[in-house]
């Protein structure tokens, strides 16, 4: 699941129903330490979003063949909550059906190894579907990742520039908080440089669930603590986006949508937007 922490590992079965399409369950905790609960009981809808990257993992190397040894870039993620059909969060875990299915499967050309594909997830609480998440991979062996990556140094470097209050973020802890603000603007920023989810294991870019937390944080801030809790979501990673010089983040809001991008260098490392009810 590329997380060190057992904690964080919400999958808890998977099973194949034929060459492409996958039954799994998944355990939502009440009290994810990163992600919890709101206040009327609701999960974070970044649980959606980190059940589907498991799964993008899980299956390609259960399933597909593709060696443990291979990097995972994932190229874009989008979901979309029923927020009347959602569960809440009851004394214990929640226990959510995933209905996965695969397309786009892409081979090298010796068809040797799978280097790519789309995943499709369908969510369900009992028996009623609740939200849908897409997403696509790319996966390189050592070789080709050398060769688009040089070697830097897996640490993450704190900022030092003044950081929103947790509150106004819908944040409990400031170790949580991911944006500061820098004279180009809001920027990526982690609070806490190893922080037990975003950073629980070494990597030399910013990966794609901070990018999106800092989205959502620079949307909260933007518009003074109203629009927390995003209930649909897309991203697409142009580029890798590098832990220094910090990535600005720009958000502009439509009536209950709000586009973002990152910035570095001059150049636009992903895009998305993300709305609200």
């Amino acid at each position: 699941m590329h997380r060190t922490s057992v904690a964080e590992v919400l999958l808890t079965d998977v099973r194949a129903r034929g060459a492409r399409h996958f039954c799994a369950a998944a355990a939502w905790t009440r009290s994810h330490p990163t992600f919890p609960r709101g206040r009327d009981d609701r999960h974070s809808p970044w649980m959606v979003v980190e059940t589907l990257r498991q799964l993008g993992i899980y299956v390609p190397l259960r399933h597909f063949d593709v060696p443990p040894t291979a990097r995972f870039l994932i190229t874009d993620v989008s979901f979309d909550l029923d927020v009347t059909a959602e569960p809440r969060a009851p004394h214990g875990a929640s226990e959510i059906t995933c209905l996965a299915s695969v397309q786009d499967v892409r081979t090298d050309p010796g068809a040797t190894m799978v280097t790519g594909l789309r995943m499709r997830v369908d969510f369900l609480a009992g028996s009623r579907r609740f939200a849908q998440a897409a997403g696509g991979a790319r996966f390189l062996d050592a070789g080709r990742y050398a060769a688009l990556r040089p070697p830097t140094a897996l640490t993450v470097a704190a900022g030092r520039g003044p950081r929103p209050e947790p509150a106004l973020l819908g944040l409990e802890s400031r170790s949580d908080v991911v944006i500061s603000l820098g004279e180009d603007g809001l920027l990526v920023d982690p609070a806490d440089p190893r922080h037990p989810f975003f950073f629980d294991h070494g990597t030399d870019h910013v990966p794609g669930m901070a990018l999106l937390e800092a989205a959502r944080q620079a949307v909260a801030l933007r518009s003074g603590g109203r629009l927390i809790r995003p209930v649909s979501c897309r991203m697409t990673a142009l580029r890798f986006t590098e832990h220094a010089p910090p990535a600005v983040i720009r958000c502009s809001q439509y009536g209950r949508t709000c586009f973002f991008h990152f910035q570095q260098g001059g150049e636009q490392t992903a895009e998305g937007a993300l709305r609200y009810r």
